[in-house]
């Protein structure tokens, strides 16, 4: 019922029947070995994403709730399944390119890299809810409602979405260092 459309993050968005959690609040230790995290639930991932800076911190009830509310607009925004949505932001919210520094001998130049699936998924998470995030600070918009907006922007790739922008303006220096 949830198709993860690129191929190369379909191991890395966990979404199967297995994993399709009702609470994303599994109490799941997912870091305690290196890739272990991959298996964690896209949508607890994202909950746990939302548990940032300082005054946010733990506060994982509220993250569930916001997501909550998340989805309910989501899905009367775009009557879509709002995990459907969620996986598509992902696949369309990580930067497929990125530049590296590179210094031999005090001269530090950039190097264009490819970026490993696993580093996609968690930096389009990071700029989804960081977009969300700053979106919401100091406005009349609730998170959720910023958060709804941002998903379903970035799901259909429109460069209203903050994480859209940030991985084009990545991408773009990526190919300027190649």
């Amino acid at each position: 019922d949830i198709q993860v459309s690129d191929l190369s993050l379909a191991d890395y968005i966990t979404v199967k029947p297995k994993s399709a959690i009702f609470l994303p609040h599994t109490s799941g230790r997912f870091n305690k070995k290196r890739f272990r995290k991959a298996q964690c639930p896209i949508v607890e991932r994202l909950t746990n994403s939302l548990m940032r800076t300082g005054r946010n911190n733990g506060k994982k009830l509220m993250a569930v709730r916001i997501l909550e509310h998340t989805f309910e607009i989501i899905h009367l925004l775009t009557d879509a399944n709002p995990i459907q949505v969620i996986v598509d932001a992902v696949v369309n919210g990580g930067p497929r390119e990125d530049s590296t520094r590179i210094g031999s001998a005090g001269v530090v130049r950039r190097q264009a890299v490819d970026v490993a699936p696993l580093r996609r998924v968690n930096q389009a998470i990071w700029l989804l809810t960081k977009g969300a995030r700053e979106s919401a600070f100091r406005s009349v918009k609730t998170i959720a409602e910023c958060l709804a907006d941002e998903l379903i922007n970035a799901a259909k790739g429109s460069s209203n979405s903050f994480a859209i922008k940030k991985k084009d303006e990545i991408e773009r220096v990526a190919k300027a260092n190649r």
